[in-house]
């Protein structure tokens, strides 16, 4: 029998919007603290932070708040107010509570997709790293729960990570494609495992997630312009 495509899309900036939330809450941040500190070294010292933060904290809304609340400390000797500090927390739980917007597009891919899925020819899955709780709420206030066979949360999106995920669900690195905008963490560890990858770049890029771009080609690898030109691609790859 031909062999079963999995098809896993990354959520954040894939499949909705994300970084421009962050983008916006960081401009607040910077306004917040524009009379204590000039913005460049605001930028400097916050991407230092979460770097540092990464580890402890993990991805995520709630990491960065922890972050922002530590720079405007460390930029301000501990004079900042009380008050800013309940802004910056405000500021976070406005990025928790902010409405999933999907990207252009997505709804119609994966009507697309869904009767290909539906005849079992491919499988659809959503692989996305970050806190959990966040991520949940995420994926079902998004209203695509449904059209997925396995969703995956993950703390962090690596060879092994990936490797876990294609043991769990049966898949064989060969019939694996991953969809994302991350070449550091939707690319190349799947590429590495010997799996296919598509890469759909976001507007804007984390500076942790920002890599140079390999010399890479297909067969394993593509980049598209938009989600809408997955099916057409899917349909290249099965046939």
């Amino acid at each position: 029998m031909p062999s079963i495509l999995t098809i896993a899309f990354d959520a954040d900036d894939t499949l909705w919007h994300s970084e421009s939330i962050f983008e916006e809450t960081h401009g607040r941040l910077r306004a917040l603290l524009a009379p204590w500190v000039e913005a460049e070294a605001l930028d400097r010292t916050l991407l230092d932070t979460e770097g540092r933060n990464l580890k402890t904290f993990g991805y995520g809304v709630k990491g960065f708040t922890l972050s922002m609340i530590e720079t405007a400390i460390d930029l301000t000797q501990g004079r900042i107010p009380a008050a800013d500090i309940r802004t910056i927390l405000d500021l976070g739980k406005a990025m928790m509570d902010h409405p999933v917007e999907l990207l252009d597009g997505v709804v119609e891919t994966l009507d697309a997709l869904a009767p290909e899925a539906e005849a079992g020819r491919i499988r659809l899955m959503v692989v996305t790293k970050g806190d959990l709780f966040h991520q949940e709420s995420k994926v079902a206030r998004s209203g695509l729960a449904e059209r997925f066979e396995r969703i995956e949360i993950v703390a962090e999106k690596d060879e092994a990570t990936y490797r876990r995920i294609l043991q769990r669900s049966g898949t064989a690195p060969e019939d694996f494609l991953m969809i994302g905008n991350s070449m550091r963490s939707d690319i190349l560890p799947v590429l590495d495992l010997g799996g296919r990858a598509v890469h759909i770049p976001y507007r804007i890029t984390w500076a942790h997630e920002a890599v140079s771009r390999p010399d890479i080609a297909p067969p394993g690898f593509h980049t598209l312009e938009t989600i809408r030109d997955v099916p057409g691609l899917v349909a290249k790859l099965a046939g």
